[in-house]
């Protein structure tokens, strides 16, 4: 697909990075007396520093043996090699289907003639091809990639058949952690390729594994993600799993409630990893967090939200928001391939049941006109897992939805769901690996107790945004897992729209353009309008002086951009046709286009970007970004081709 040229006076760009300036419009919410609400409008100036090269990164798979794992080097090998084979309903070619972000597309805006145009989300920004990942990993399995994809059994014979000497020529997996009581005893018999010793020195192994490949690929990064069996949840105890020091001490002593996974994340946060958790078990303790905190990588998680569980989250949030009260939700699965086998365990499958039943609280919890929320009223929620062989990676799913409707009635819901389980966890597998990319590339700025950015160095105190890397906890890929891991004390949102969306937002932040609201306004009015013109005598309206509700100075109006045909010569030298001013002439008789800043009284102002020491300006006046991509430049007069949303 061609790339997608972005003209946004929110943005500057150079070879080494994109840097986009934005506003966060929020509101604030107080409770009064009376038992109602107060509510202030606020908006956050924010600035966004996303470096352009993509990191050359290798995924390290624990489990890499397994369904999963086996599949996922499957169809990447299958990718890159553009391979096509037959089935019994015909020819297939080899794809990312069921990747958010290799396969499915976002809105950009509208054409000239008001149609709205939609591009794929890689095209927006630069992201990690997942054909350029270099796999490795650990299995408690020895067997080789090729005979692992055959007992397998996901993918198509005649696929496995042109992929089976490749795979089978790859290194066997490494040696894995393994202790026995945290995955199921039928595990065992696997068991052929583990490591020895205390759980110190096999911390330090996998440290070294990391190390070794990383070194050996010439990698700028490596991801580690569990796609291995359910562990059991461990006990988080105070004085072993609470602080790092804590942590580190009781893997030194071999205490018997750290896990393997706990092993696994210790070691990729010492050598700078961010690590993505994908079953459900407790792995990120208050003591890892600290370390992943300290160190600034990623921590993402919890489980894989492929088949059941992401249906079940966008029924019920369309039956809350219809004002539809769940009652009751009953989940059944069986499956029969080792994940089922290994769930067979009841200490196993409670982890899953958590991750499982906790996929519909927010949506509940919005809603107190259907539910006694301060109460803790929630539907009667219940799941079931089997195991039975026959069926194999072939997940069969059945949901009851049974709700109340108008009046005291009922209505019930009976969904039945063939989930193909490693075919459809292996896409969010690699979308988590590619979000966790792009995250490590960015970098968000603000300027703290102010409401615009002044010139001035980044971080030096002259007015610019302090830089800095997002929390520890990738929030930013809940879309992807049943339990999303966010920092402590934040909203978990569960809702699959929203999350999706907050994915595609964040892109569209990084490259500049505003958020999408889905607002739509111009489809609502009688006439539709593509721009707003002033009058030759500009003036707002006045804005009270203080709060109503708390007395206080507020916001104000946002800024107001807009370009006259002249400016817009000066911003962009010969991309005049482009202003939206030209498609109109009556705007040349006088009427200039105003920027007005978040004051009561109206002033013709320019928007300043920060400061960065030895600006280059261009041919047309423009400022450019220094090749160290530090900071934002100070511009000249504003102007914009399009009126952007403050």
């Amino acid at each position: 697909m061609a790339p997608v040229i972005v003209q946004s006076p929110n943005l500057q760009e150079d070879d080494e990075c994109l840097l986009s300036v934005f506003e966060d419009a929020d509101t604030v919410v107080t409770k009064t007396g009376a038992g109602g609400f107060c509510v202030s409008p606020i908006k956050r100036l924010y600035a966004m520093r996303t470096m352009k090269r993509v990191q050359k990164t290798g995924l390290m798979l624990i489990g890499l043996g397994g369904n999963n794992g086996s599949t996922a080097v499957a169809g990447i090998l299958a990718n890159r090699r553009k391979v096509s084979w037959h089935t019994k309903e015909g020819s297939c070619s080899a794809n990312y289907f069921g990747s958010v972000t290799q396969s499915s597309t976002m809105r950009l805006g509208r054409d000239p003639d008001g149609r709205e145009v939609f591009v794929p989300v890689t095209d927006l920004v630069p992201l990690l091809n997942p054909n350029d990942l270099f796999v490795s990993g650990w299995d408690i399995s020895g067997m080789r990639l090729g005979d692992a994809m055959r007992r397998a059994k996901v993918l198509d014979y005649d696929l496995q058949r042109q992929l089976y000497d490749e795979m089978q020529s790859l290194p066997p997996p490494l040696p894995a952690v393994h202790f026995d009581g945290f995955v199921a005893k039928n595990q065992s018999e696997r068991a052929d390729n583990v490591l020895k010793g205390s759980k110190a020195e096999q911390l330090e192994a996998v440290r070294a594994h990391i190390r070794e490949y990383k070194e050996a690929n010439g990698l700028d990064t490596v991801i580690v993600l569990w796609t291995a069996n359910t562990e059991r949840c461990t006990e988080t105890l105070e004085g072993v799993h609470d602080t790092e020091e804590n942590l580190l001490e009781a893997i030194r002593t071999g205490h018997p409630e750290i896990a393997p996974s706990t092993i696994y994340c210790v070691a990729a946060i010492l050598e700078g990893c961010s690590y993505v958790n994908g079953s459900p078990q407790n792995t990120f303790c208050p003591g890892i967090l600290a370390m992943a905190m300290s160190r600034g990588v990623f921590l993402v998680g919890d489980d894989f939200k492929s088949g059941q569980t992401k249906f079940k989250s966008v029924l019920v949030d369309a039956l809350v928001g219809a004002g539809v009260k769940p009652r009751s939700i009953v989940s059944y699965n069986h499956l029969g391939n080792n994940d089922g086998r290994n769930l067979s365990a009841p200490e196993c499958f409670r982890s899953k049941e958590v991750s499982k039943s906790n996929v519909v609280d927010d949506m509940v919890s919005s809603n107190s006109l259907l539910y006694d929320v301060e109460g803790g009223e929630s539907p009667d929620h219940a799941v079931v897992i089997k195991y039975v062989p026959f069926v194999g990676d072939s997940k069969r799913a059945m949901d009851e939805f049974t709700s109340e409707i108008f009046m005291g009635g009922r209505n019930t819901i009976v969904v039945h769901n063939t989930c193909e389980d490693s075919l459809l966890a292996v896409p969010l597998l690699i979308d988590l690996a590619v979000v966790t990319e792009f995250a490590s590339r960015i970098e968000i700025g603000r300027a703290p107790e102010r409401e615009t950015a002044t010139a001035g160095v980044a971080g030096d105190g002259g007015g610019g945004f302090v830089f800095e890397k997002m929390h520890s906890c990738l929030s930013l890929a809940s879309y992807l897992t049943k339990a999303p891991y966010v920092p402590p004390g934040r909203p978990v949102v569960n809702a699959l729209f929203r999350q999706r969306e907050c994915i595609l937002n964040f892109l569209r932040a990084a490259a500049g353009l505003p958020p999408d609201s889905f607002l739509l306004f111009e489809d609502r009015l009688r006439e539709p309008l593509t721009s707003v013109q002033l009058p030759p005598t500009c003036t707002l309206p006045a804005v009270p002086s203080t709060s109503p509700c708390s007395g206080s100075a507020p916001s104000s109006a946002p800024p107001f951009v807009a370009c006259s045909p002249a400016s817009c010569e000066t911003r962009w030298p010969g991309r005049n046709a482009n202003c939206p001013a030209r498609e109109r002439p009556e705007r040349e008789a006088g009427c200039e286009f105003v920027e007005f800043p978040r004051e009561k009284k109206t002033t013709t102002q320019t928007p300043s970007w920060l400061g960065h020491a030895g600006v280059e300006k261009g041919e047309g006046g423009e400022a450019l970004l220094g090749g160290a991509c530090g900071s934002l430049a100070e511009s000249q007069a504003t102007t914009a081709a399009e009126v952007p949303s403050s």
